[in-house]
């Protein structure tokens, strides 16, 4: 990994620590921020405020209760006047039933009164069987039918305590579960809130900052929530309001850190109002035109972004970088202005966000500081710290306008897809306030490794699988490949299995580059290189093949897509090179003369071969290119010091030639019905290896227009001794006949031929061979 190791950003630093600071002290100048009473996740074995980005959702099992509340009032006599009425409503808290103050309906859904016994119950109608089934009513009866708008105005009682809980209209409302009657309570959820702000109702949140009932909750004071839950269940079977009570699992927020459950709690903290100037709106539009990758996570975080609520900035933590806010203890006044937050910058920078802790608020303020509202000149400050989602949100600003060698915006940001909701997010969110355009321009979302199984890795399930000991097992360019192998994109299985696998593709890899460079050893560029138009054909073709490799990679690494790259060098590799090519040049290297022009033209492209495939497999094969690299060096020591100094490589037009490449498809696929041809032969014993076999073909008229030409060379191009072709007379079909070649085998080049044993100098060689050696 290369990184400016020496000069690392540090969120630690002052200066960085400082420009938080200086970026909170923008936001409120641009309006941004407020403080406010508003219900918020909640820890409380932390005993913090949570963001969006803070929480992890996990299966949970909760109680699930059905609750009947009291018709107290009903103005426009929608209730029959005989029988008691009740509307009823399902919850997976009770623990919040004291927080009550509400229920509320979907104002365009049906809604029934159903008379069971001498009961009459108020429920959407679309979930009144579901209802009958969990509570247990074998008969009902529906006696009226109405929309739930024509329910306003009409007032519950609570179902234990002597207070109303009049009906709200909510368009959350849904019929996926419960009742359609919606128990809601302002002080314990962001959408009770809101329709409870809309209705004027209190904001009543009876718990405390450990999880304890409060006095407002009355005989359940001091309780803790969880053991709530079972007490209110009690208390509503004893006042007979609870119709039904069970379990179930669900997906439920928890804390990212302490891991446990987390509720909603309304409490007095910093937020960041994401809508004011027109702020969601601005992030939505900036968000097109940013390159996402994968292309499809654009959806993700423009839900995300159109989704959130305010941005609760303030957590109740014992370090980080305080909020830089003042009290005037005369007036009270919330005092944040330029130059508190100037001087507050200066102070972090000398003595680190510590300063914030150690100092006064006297001592914190600017000298001769006096409070803008009254003149007061004593304080207090802010003991709540800043979200760490806030510190880094600021990096786009704390460290690329931090380092004169960077630039705003980043080029690139990389991280999980969990994200979305976190850096990616709070980085926007900021960079859109401040700056007025989003802090990258590009944002890769990567998957998580798990193991084989899809299981997420942990110590408790043993399935940790550490770098180092792959390293040491496979090495570390085996561990970059298998990595470079996955679509990323997604969550990535990694295991022995797969690392086996890529170890295999790996050494096809290392050994094509092997068999270049030791048919290289005599080589030197400057001197052997052959021009390009005196090359022999299938060397053309060889570079033609390069060039549809050079463009096929660069087209991935610059989608930031590195599994096809690893696909496409496999295949190069093994199918392009080692299975043809290479495989049908053995015999010109081994038995042509050393300075022919059938070897300099093999060694001229195997050299431009290896010099791009070590460029090409760089960024994956890190070590296994710089040392093929090494070895080219010592035949040109013009190339650059490291193959991670020289330059990308591009296509060569004029290595380019897709009418070759037309001819050569042709070959290669009557190639592969050769070789099915040569395998039968020898299972059934015909031939002992396709060396020593003669192949005669008959093809039809266009195939063999287009081979002709090639006739002389069929035998090289299959790797036979001997290959003869005529025209087909009589179909469209490929026909194949296999027998052994007539003659002796050559002891040099292992050809069966009839010319062995023409010279008596050299007996055991064929003609060709013996030409050879007399240079």
């Amino acid at each position: 990994i290369n990184g400016d190791w020496e000069n690392p950003y540090l969120t630690m630093s002052p200066e960085f620590e400082a420009r938080i600071v200086a970026v909170f002290g923008e936001l409120v100048q641009g309006g941004y921020i407020y403080r406010g009473l508003r219900p918020i996740h909640w820890c409380t074995e932390c005993q913090t405020a949570l963001a969006e980005a803070e929480i992890e959702y996990a299966d949970k099992t909760s109680p699930s209760i059905y609750v009947r509340f009291p018709l107290r009032s009903d103005p426009k006599g929608i209730f029959p006047p005989n029988g008691k009425s009740w509307t009823v409503i399902w919850t997976t808290t009770p623990w919040t039933i004291p927080a009550n103050l509400a229920v509320a309906v979907h104002p365009e859904f049906d809604y029934v009164i159903a008379r069971h016994g001498e009961d009459l119950y108020l429920v959407a109608k679309g979930l009144l069987n579901e209802v009958a089934s969990a509570v247990g009513w074998e008969q009902f009866e529906i006696v009226k039918t109405l929309k739930g708008a024509e329910l306003e105005g009409m007032v519950f009682g609570h179902p234990l305590f002597d207070r109303n809980s009049p009906v709200v209209m909510a368009d959350y409302v849904t019929l996926d579960a419960g009742t359609g009657v919606v128990h809601t309570a302002p002080g314990h959820g962001r959408e009770d809130f809101m329709t409870g702000r809309k209705y004027g109702l209190d904001v009543l949140c009876p718990v405390d900052e450990t999880g304890r009932f409060t006095g407002e909750a009355g005989p359940f004071a001091g309780l803790d929530i969880r053991r709530g839950d079972k007490a209110v269940i009690s208390a509503l079977a004893e006042a007979q309001r609870l119709l039904a009570e069970g379990t179930v699992q669900h997906s439920y927020p928890h804390c990212w850190r302490c891991h446990s459950p987390v509720i909603f709690r309304a409490t007095v903290q910093w937020f960041m109002n994401v809508d004011h100037a027109d702020l969601r709106r601005r992030a939505l539009e900036a968000i097109q035109k940013v390159k996402w990758y994968p292309p499809e996570s654009i959806n993700r975080i423009t839900s995300m972004v159109a989704n959130r609520p305010d941005w609760c900035l303030s957590r109740q933590r014992a370090w980080g970088v305080g909020i830089p806010v003042f009290y005037c203890r005369s007036c009270g006044a919330e005092i944040i202005t330029p130059e508190t937050v100037q001087h507050i910058c200066r102070l972090v920078e000398q003595e680190t966000a510590d300063v914030w802790y150690a100092r006064d608020a006297s001592e914190l303020v600017p000298p001769g500081f006096k409070c803008p509202n009254c003149g007061a000149a004593e304080f207090t400050k802010e003991e709540d710290i800043l979200d760490v989602w806030f510190d880094s949100g600021s990096t786009c600003r704390a460290v690329l306008e931090g380092r004169p060698e960077l630039r705003f915006p980043a080029d690139l940001y990389l991280e999980g897809h969990d994200q979305h909701r976190g850096w990616f997010n709070s980085s926007l969110m900021i960079a859109m306030a401040t700056k007025g355009e989003p802090p990258y321009r590009a944002v890769i979302t990567n998957g998580f490794t798990v193991d084989e199984r899809g299981r997420k890795m942990s110590k408790s399930l043993g399935n940790v699988i550490h770098p180092l000991r792959l390293i040491e097992r496979y090495g570390a360019d085996v561990l970059r490949l298998a990595a470079a192998s996955f679509n990323y994109f997604e969550d990535i299985r990694l295991g022995d299995e797969a690392l086996t696998r890529v170890a295999d593709v790996y050494r096809r890899i290392r050994n094509t580059f092997r068999f270049l460079l030791g048919n290289l050893y005599d080589f030197d560029p400057a001197r052997d290189r052959v021009p390009y138009d005196q090359l022999l054909e299938i060397d053309r073709w060889a570079l033609h093949r390069l060039q549809e490799l050079i463009a096929q990679v660069t087209e991935a690494y610059e989608a930031y897509e590195f599994h096809p790259v690893y696909y496409q060098l496999n295949q190069f590799c093994a199918v392009d090179m080692s299975a043809f090519y290479l495989d049908v040049l053995k015999d010109r290297l081994y038995t042509s003369p050393a300075t022919s022009l059938l070897r300099r033209s093999a060694q001229t492209v195997f050299y431009e071969i290896a010099n791009v495939l070590a460029r090409i497999a760089a960024p994956v094969l890190v070590h296994t290119a710089e040392e093929v690299w090494q070895h080219l060096r010592k035949m040109d020591p013009s190339l650059a010091e490291s193959v991670h100094l020289s330059d990308f490589p591009v296509p060569n037009p004029e290595y380019r030639d897709d009418e070759l490449a037309a001819r050569w498809k042709n070959l290669l696929e009557l190639r592969d019905a050769v070789n099915k041809a040569l395998e039968q032969a020898k299972n059934e014993g015909r031939i002992s290896q396709p060396l020593e076999a003669m192949v005669r073909l008959s093809v039809p008229k266009p195939l063999f227009e287009a081979v002709s030409p090639y006739k002389d060379s069929l035998a090289s191009i299959f790797i036979v001794s001997k290959a003869e072709l005529e025209m087909s007379t009589n179909g469209t079909d490929v026909e194949i006949a296999v027998e052994p070649a007539s003659g002796e085998k050559c002891a040099r080049c292992w050809l069966v031929l009839e010319t062995v044993g023409c010279s008596a100098e050299h007996p055991k060689l064929c003609h060709r061979c013996v030409e050879a050696l007399k240079g």
